[in-house]
């Protein structure tokens, strides 16, 4: 491979992403083997029906609290033996509900009780941790807002800690609302994917298993033996299971025991869940890890599985160091492929790794019902590379020790596909995220036609559906922000103020619009101005070193002194000889001479062979002289210079529609909406 010291060192970093990231992904594979190979029949003894603190952590969830604490107290399960504790941290209308519900529930005979911190000292770790200080029961029961457990779960999940070390049990997620959207079935399919394969291979493995914050069942002892609930982390589910398993505790995964929930209908929501977990896995992996391997009686699978878990998310940097140096190392003409002379084997290797196994394994688990699965399979992979920006600042912000509020998910009580959210309260706007989403989508179109241009059509599947996954995550985040009143508010008139910052909201759009529109038509002009004539000069070298006609070379050389500059070099922070075109052009001038005064010789001597070969092996040289100064022809000063002020000019548009935001913010408080 020609090129010069950055694009080896781009090269390397692409060839170790793609190394790391095939290996998670055999990982998951192995585990997907696991989950059906190694199945684990545990013990179910009758209980004397033991007693149960349930517990409901909530923070501003009034459509969905009510919902909760109804379906907890409509369990199948003795009064006597049950105590809800509705841990309600809110700051709204909700802390209003709950009380008047609870009330209400203590009327009928239950053991129900309104507990307010006044804070949110540690969030729901906190609110947690405080619980524990009032529970005395031998087991603990945690179900978050937006779930709603069936009539049943006590008693057929608790007869399960049939073993005195099993510490807790964690059941699956189902969904209310899978098929509200793309966005949902997206969800639920990896949710699926997590709990089927990941934890039910794990359980029946003994390996280090999570417990999901939710819709799961503790032994108290074990929380008090493991150190209880610690604030330190944004998932405290869990760095509290694996401090458990590490203090040799058990845990069990019932896949049969469903557990329905409703997922995130919002993409800036969604968005807000992925970070979190995201964040707080790497938390967990600086906090636990070390402890984990140097632990003598933890099996080396079970390090290795730790390992894997709490650093999954480390797979969404990698992808976006994939998706940047890609588009260069195309440019610059590294060969990428798997077999040279088939290139198809490459784009076959993407797709088995990718959709080709994950569809094995949706077929495997769902079996007659996998087709019905399959069609969210698409949705989850856009859904998921688009996610890779959001995913990629939370583990950044966990390597350099960002502090974090715990932001919750909103949710909206939808279930019905005719259900509305848009008008509700909690609707959250979206962040600066979206401008680098943008940012990436662009840079995939132009990835695209680098990878047209230079010849290298097999990877423009590749580099389109991250711009396709970009670009989607951005466009719902922009239109599932809070911008304009819904037409259900028949009664509300809107106020100037409001109107005024429509017309801002609709003249921003636009004018990102535009700017986007520009900039790819900048982006095109510039390829076609200053890279374009460089790689059709390398193309004609290439010609010039394969043929013994010197009226074709001079021809091809003729063309090539056109192409380059006249002078200057590409390298303008760290200029060489080697990237001079104005040495090129006498160099260029040099050649014509030699292919000239040997076109003058027989071309059966002697004399016209070695003189062929020379100028072939001069264009050779030239050919890794214009290698080097690719690269450096996307990074010039003018290039930065115009994208620093493009990406200026779409923050003062971003700053525009802040104002936008804090404005219905202002309107909000005010009507009570």
């Amino acid at each position: 491979m020609a090129g010069n010291y950055f694009t080896f060192f781009l090269f390397d970093l692409f060839i170790i992403a793609a190394i790391l990231i095939t290996a998670y992904t055999c990982n998951f594979y192995y585990l997907a083997f696991l989950s059906g190979r190694r199945k684990e029949k545990y013990s179910v003894i009758p209980f004397d029906e033991p007693s149960v603190t349930i517990q409901l952590p909530i923070y501003n969830e009034k459509y969905v609290a009510a919902r909760l604490v109804d379906a907890v107290c409509a369990m199948d399960y003795p009064k006597e033996k049950m105590k809800i504790m509705v841990l309600d941290d809110s700051d709204d209308d909700t802390v209003e509900l709950l009380e008047e519900l609870v009330n209400e529930h203590k009327k009928n005979g239950y053991d129900i009780i309104h507990v307010r911190r006044g804070n949110r000292i540690g969030y729901k770790a906190g609110s947690l941790k405080h619980a524990m200080k009032f529970t005395n029961t031998e087991f603990v029961a945690i179900f978050d807002a937006d779930f709603i457990p069936p009539t049943w779960y006590l008693k057929k999940a608790i007869p399960y800690f049939a073993k005195p070390d099993i510490g807790f049990i964690q059941c699956r997620w189902g969904h209310l609302n899978e098929n509200y959207s793309a966005l949902t079935q997206a969800q639920a399919l990896g949710i699926d994917l997590h709990f089927l394969v990941e934890q039910k291979a794990k359980s029946n493995s003994h390996l280090f298993m999570n417990f999901n914050g939710t819709a799961g069942i503790w032994k108290k002892e074990c929380i008090d033996d493991a150190g209880g609930w610690h604030t330190s982390t944004l998932v405290e589910d869990l760095d509290l299971s694996y401090r458990a398993q590490m203090k040799g505790w058990k845990c069990i995964f019932l896949p049969n025991i469903i557990v329905n929930a409703e997922l995130p209908v919002q993409m800036n929501g969604a968005k807000r869940q992925q970070f979190r977990w995201a964040k707080g896995s790497m938390q967990c992996a600086i906090k636990l890890l070390s402890d984990i391997i140097l632990k003598r009686r933890i099996a080396i699978e079970a390090k290795l599985q730790a390992f894997v878990q709490l650093t999954r998310h480390i797979v969404f940097p990698l992808m976006l160091i994939q998706f940047l140096t890609l588009p260069i190392l195309l440019a610059s003409q590294v060969n990428l492929y798997i077999v040279s002379v088939f290139p198809a084997i490459t784009i076959s290797a993407y797709l088995a790794m990718g959709p080709g196994a994950y569809l094995l394994v949706i077929h495997k688990l769902w079996k007659k019902n996998w087709k019905y699965k399959a069609k969210a399979l698409p949705y989850l992979i856009v859904y998921s590379i688009g996610m890779s920006v959001n995913n990629t600042i939370a583990v950044f912000d966990a390597v350099l020790g960002k502090k974090n509020e715990f932001l919750r998910t909103p949710k909206y009580g939808i279930i019905k596909n005719s259900d509305d959210w848009r008008d509700k309260a909690y609707n959250l706007p979206f962040t600066k995220t979206t401008l680098l989403e943008i940012f990436f989508g662009i840079y995939g179109i132009f990835g695209i036609l680098v990878a047209i241009f230079s010849n290298n059509p097999i990877f423009v599947p590749i580099l389109g559906l991250h711009a396709v996954g970009f670009f989607y995550i951005a466009h719902m985040s922009i239109s599932h922000s809070r911008f304009k009143r819904h037409i259900s508010q028949i009664n509300h008139t809107q106020t100037k103020e409001e109107k005024m910052a429509n017309i801002f909201y609709k003249i921003s759009l636009a004018g990102i619009i535009g700017l986007i529109t520009f900039a790819g038509y900048m982006a095109m002009t510039g390829y076609e101005h200053d890279v374009y004539p460089v790689d059709l000069s390398r193309g004609l070298l290439d010609r010039i070193m394969t043929t013994s006609d010197p009226n074709s070379m001079l021809s091809d050389l003729k063309a090539i002194k056109e192409y380059l500059p006249k002078e200057g070099k590409s390298g303008w922070v760290f200029p060489t000889d080697s990237i001079d075109f104005g040495r090129m052009q006498k160099e260029l001038d040099s050649m014509i001479d030699s292919v000239e005064k040997t076109a003058t010789v027989p071309r059966d001597s002697s004399a016209f062979h070695t003189g062929m070969d020379a100028v072939s092996d001069r264009a050779l040289f030239l050919q890794e002289n214009l290698m080097d100064a690719t690269p450096y022809m996307y990074v010039s000063f003018i290039n930065i210079v115009l994208s620093a002020v493009w990406i200026a000019a779409i923050l003062a548009i971003f700053a525009v529609l802040n104002r936008k935001k804090q404005q219905l913010q202002i309107s909000d408080a005010t009507d009570g909406i």
